[in-house]
């Protein structure tokens, strides 16, 4: 076979329910073989796009498409500073365009370049949230009507801050700064409450999870791991920022709750120490800020050797080809743990045909070559650049100090 060379990069932003993705389209020498990857680093899209367009696209005009590792490290190198989330979600974009590529090339699924299904269909997860218990019960219900039997729960977003508004009066000094305020000892008092009543509601036959989302200090992120123990979660998340891992020595030692981390991570540094010394139990990174599908395979692979299963970051700031990469992946990986899952409305199966299906609590992908998932560029066209509201990102403590969301 000739070899097959790339000809052209392009980049596409849509946003077709206000939250904007970031489209990677790589065409190649070959009549119409072209390649999709996801390259959506939300709250930065403008400047992904900018790093594709202006540093990799000149890089990898004529290069052999077939050479996914060398162009990944050409890449990554080619900044000398590197690992950033936005070099790393526009290199992710490519690098998946590349493996949709081959899969075409191979008239074979990615799951089946991956050597094939460890298992038929892929557990998924859904976030239930409300101001309330009884807007919280809804969610949940609605989910286990659906068919889902893996739920994580809040009330009140992360840290239970509802703007301040709805988690009762804060004790707030004058003139404070505009912000998303969360009070934490409140908000550890709210979800132990929670949980007891969602346990007491819906009973032990339903697997529950909770994200932290780093709001707490050290000490009080132990004794809230403690008070959660009796609720046999199947997870606790991000209970503390990338920059403080070495903490999870003392949560491993001291807790018996499933502890999951990553999705933060871009650099291979702040997964190591704490995969190898098995601190915890499931790796939680967004694949597209660690590069792609190129460096989260080697990643399923370094956790499965230290009994970590991986429990890919899967929010709605993922495009659905993002979210079928990552499912290729869940369904050859003999490590895999859980899918964290946010659905897909109309406007989006328009602009992206083939999307994933959900069936009573388990997602399955196309089976047609390469990722499986399409980009109608007419469509996707509807659906422009939103500006969004990044408010919820400007966390502050209830005396006004800014902390990290």
């Amino acid at each position: 076979m000739a070899c097959v060379t790339i000809r052209d990069v392009k980049t596409f932003v849509t946003a077709p329910r206000g939250i904007n993705l970031v489209i990677v389209k790589v065409e190649t020498s070959a009549p119409g073989l072209v390649g999709y990857g996801c390259a959506t680093f939300t709250w930065r899209a403008k400047a992904v796009v900018t790093a594709i367009e202006e540093y990799l696209k000149p890089l990898l005009i004529g290069k052999n498409a077939a050479n996914i590792e060398d162009i990944w490290q050409t890449a990554m190198g080619g900044s000398y500073w590197r690992n950033g989330p936005v070099l790393n979600n526009a290199l992710s974009g490519v690098d998946e365009a590349l493996w949709d590529i081959k899969g075409k090339l191979a008239n074979m699924p990615l799951y089946d370049l991956f050597g094939g299904k460890c298992r038929e269909g892929i557990a998924v997860y859904r976030h239930a949230d409300g101001g309330n218990f009884e807007e919280v019960d809804r969610a949940i219900q609605r989910y286990l009507d659906e068919g889902y039997r893996y739920i994580r729960v809040h009330m009140g977003t992360y840290g239970g801050n509802m703007d301040g508004k709805r988690n009762g009066e804060m004790h707030r000094p004058e003139n404070c700064p505009s912000g998303a305020y969360y009070d934490p000892r409140a908000y550890m008092r709210s979800v132990v409450k929670l949980f007891e009543h969602v346990r007491g509601k819906f009973g032990w036959e339903i697997e529950l999870m909770h994200d932290v989302h780093e709001r707490l200090s050290l000490a009080d992120t132990l004794s809230f791991a403690k008070d959660m123990e009796q609720f046999k979660l199947f997870f606790l998340e991000d209970s503390l920022p990338p920059d403080q891992v070495e903490y999870f020595k003392y949560l491993r030692e001291q807790t018996g709750v499933p502890l999951a981390m990553g999705e933060l991570f871009t650099h291979p540094l702040e997964w190591k120490q704490i995969v190898q010394n098995q601190w915890i139990d499931f790796i939680r990174v967004h694949l597209s800020d660690i590069g792609g599908l190129t460096p989260a395979r080697k990643l399923a692979s370094f956790c499965e050797a230290y009994g970590v299963r991986t429990a890919w970051h899967g929010p709605n700031d993922l495009s659905p080809i993002g979210a079928a990469a990552q499912m290729h992946l869940d369904l050859s990986a003999p490590n895999f743990g859980i899918q964290e899952f946010s659905g897909f409305d109309e406007r989006e199966r328009e602009v992206f045909p083939g999307c994933p299906e959900v069936r009573n609590g388990y997602a399955y992908v196309s089976d047609r070559p390469g990722i499986g998932v399409g980009f109608d560029e007419k469509a996707a066209a509807k659906y422009p650049f939103a500006e969004m509201d990044f408010g919820w990102l400007y966390a502050r403590l209830k005396d006004g100090t800014a902390v990290r969301p």
